[in-house]
């Protein structure tokens, strides 16, 4: 068995890491991971292991995946194995609350949002404790999955009542002050390692579901934004930018080794911070007309951490 490990769940996002690990010679083991059982006896293979789940697992019957995993990557690292974007990571990964909290830590600005677990009656009451307008989200969420945009109470109180309200998989809604954009696209940031790769904007103007992978649309009827042209790249933001520097201090203390975070600039002209996606996907598109490759910068990572665990001649293919 080679020493890295690539623990997922969508065979979709797959081939351009893969990609980025052969062109540097480097052998791995894939895990499969949709459930599991776990000997908590056992010691785990020796190695790096990746960590690719989503928080989206769910849209494709995998969120026994998820729950695996957040008991797996302990057992890893109470092992002491070294894993790209471990439990802390996959913590945020899977929880906007989280989120929000650790970009409050920071000092980063981040929209006005309500948790509410329970009924669709507290859910209503929640809602008119709210400016207008404002949006809904899932707190394990992913691809802007569950995101809708309310304007007037009656149409949310219609939208709960419906057969289209669907909860999220671990039973909190949250509803999120509305950040009108100034231009009509949001930012997401993308840093491996500490560096900072580069910024895409995502057009805004056909919803919410904003996933950058081009891989989405190969069978993933949950992404239909997929390589239809709404990402291009920022070239406001650089390594420069003052949210930037904030977004490397926060993965560093958070334990997070790969990233894509978001934000909007508001019509108030503040700039507002609300996702931050672990299992980043890069737009091969983008990526190719630009001469950018984040996952070579994963991979990158991942051969740096191997050449601090074991000699070059037990690492190659």
């Amino acid at each position: 068995m080679s020493l890295i490990h690539v623990l997922f769940e969508n065979e979709a996002w797959m081939p351009p890491l893969r990609k980025a690990l052969a062109s540097r010679g480097l052998a791995w083991t894939e895990h499969f991971t949709e459930g599991g059982t776990l000997d908590l006896g056992e010691e785990p293979p020796s190695g790096i292991y990746i960590n690719r789940m989503s928080p989206s697992s769910h849209t494709r019957g995998h969120q026994g995946g998820v729950t695996y995993l957040q008991s797996y990557l302990h057992h890893l690292e109470a092992h002491g194995r070294r894993v790209i974007n471990g439990s802390n990571a996959f913590a945020l990964e899977v929880s906007k609350v989280r989120q929000d909290l650790a970009l409050r830590r920071h000092g980063i600005l981040t929209p006005r949002t309500l948790a509410i677990v329970g009924d669709k009656a507290r859910l209503k009451r929640a809602a008119r404790t709210l400016d207008l307008p404002f949006i809904t989200k899932h707190n394990q969420g992913g691809k802007g999955l569950g995101v809708k945009l309310f304007e007037d109470l009656e149409s949310f109180d219609d939208y709960v009542d419906s057969d289209e309200f669907l909860d999220g998989p671990d039973g909190i809604t949250l509803l999120q002050q509305y950040i009108r954009p100034v231009q009509p696209h949001i930012t997401r940031v993308e840093i491996v390692d500490g560096e900072f790769q580069y910024a895409i904007k995502s057009s805004t103007e056909g919803g919410f579901e904003l996933c950058p992978a081009k891989e989405c649309d190969a069978g993933d009827a949950f992404c239909p934004v997929a390589g239809t042209g709404k990402f291009n790249l920022d070239e406001s933001v650089s390594a420069d930018h003052p949210l930037v520097a904030k977004y490397i201090a926060l993965m560093d203390a958070e334990g997070l080794d790969v990233a894509g975070i978001e934000f909007v600039e508001g019509e108030d002209g503040l700039l507002y911070t609300y996702d931050i996606n672990g299992t980043t996907n890069f737009n091969d598109d983008l990526e190719a007309v630009h001469g950018l490759a984040g996952m070579e910068a994963i991979a990158s990572m991942v051969e740096r951490e191997l050449t601090a665990l074991i000699p070059r001649q037990q690492r190659v293919a």
